[in-house]
């Protein structure tokens, strides 16, 4: 099975300028999760045959937003994660499958001057053990743009950014806890030495050009559906979007 999440950073925008589509029918993927799609309902009218599609929608307009399209009819659908401090952004699809969840979900960042640090700090602790009631079920496969670079590697400027939003020592510690509490970072499994490949640049300074990007957006999964990952890509050759798409493949 092949799963792609990507943050499109403004889904109308990236579909006006062509680029989703052709991704779209390119990765040709079982379960396409998307972050970002800052847009309400009826804002674009966008369907694939052989998909069916979930929205999640932030209260607030041109803000936040997720979705899933898909190949195959879950068993059930949840929005956010039931904590209502947390279910206005529009950050969370939950798709429970026969014998897994997949998860599509948009970090909160924590902002120029960390002004957003303390509820990110919130937000990792509940939705950590969100993932972990799920996963007192079946396997999980959390995927989507998590707002932090784990380790120095995953970044090309770790000593410059180490207080900046998504390389503070705390949410780089929540992600630890993250992986202790069962799961698995899937591109670091296959690749753990891995140098030089982002998912996530800068508009400015050229910085995509210069490839002076981060790692930030992942395919996290229960440590026993680990064995049965395929490969774990990075599509850096995509545009569209200042992120670019990640896929995972596992044999489900």
């Amino acid at each position: 099975m092949k799963f792609i999440s990507w943050n499109v950073n403004g889904l109308r925008a990236c579909e006006g300028k062509g680029y989703f589509s052709e991704a779209f029918k390119t990765l040709d993927a079982d379960f396409f999760c998307l972050q970002e799609t800052k847009m309400q309902e009826g804002q674009l009218d966008i369907a694939f045959d052989g998909y069916e599609s979930y929205w999640n929608y932030a209260d607030k307009k041109g803000y936040s937003g997720t979705a899933i399209f898909t190949k195959h009819k879950p068993l059930n659908v949840t929005y956010g994660m039931g904590i209502d401090v947390h279910d206005h952004e529009g950050r969370m699809i939950t798709l429970e499958m026969e014998n897994f969840y997949l998860i599509t979900v948009y970090t909160p960042n924590s902002q120029d001057g960390l002004r957003r640090l303390d509820y990110r700090m919130q937000w990792e602790d509940d939705f950590r053990e969100y993932m972990k009631r799920l996963d007192e079920k079946k396997p999980v496969i959390v995927c989507g743009d998590m707002n932090v670079a784990h380790k120095e590697i995953d970044l090309k400027n770790p000593k410059t950014n180490r207080k900046n939003a998504g390389f503070t020592d705390e949410e780089r510690q929540k992600f630890t806890v993250l992986l202790e509490n069962g799961f698995t970072d899937s591109f670091r499994y296959f690749y753990p030495d891995q140098k030089d490949i982002y998912s996530w640049w800068s508009y400015r300074f050229k910085a995509r050009e210069k490839n002076a990007g981060w790692r930030i957006d992942y395919f996290v999964v229960s440590n026993r559906i680990a064995p049965q990952m395929e490969d774990a890509k990075i599509h850096t050759d995509v545009y569209g979007s200042d992120h670019c798409p990640v896929e995972l493949t596992i044999s489900l």
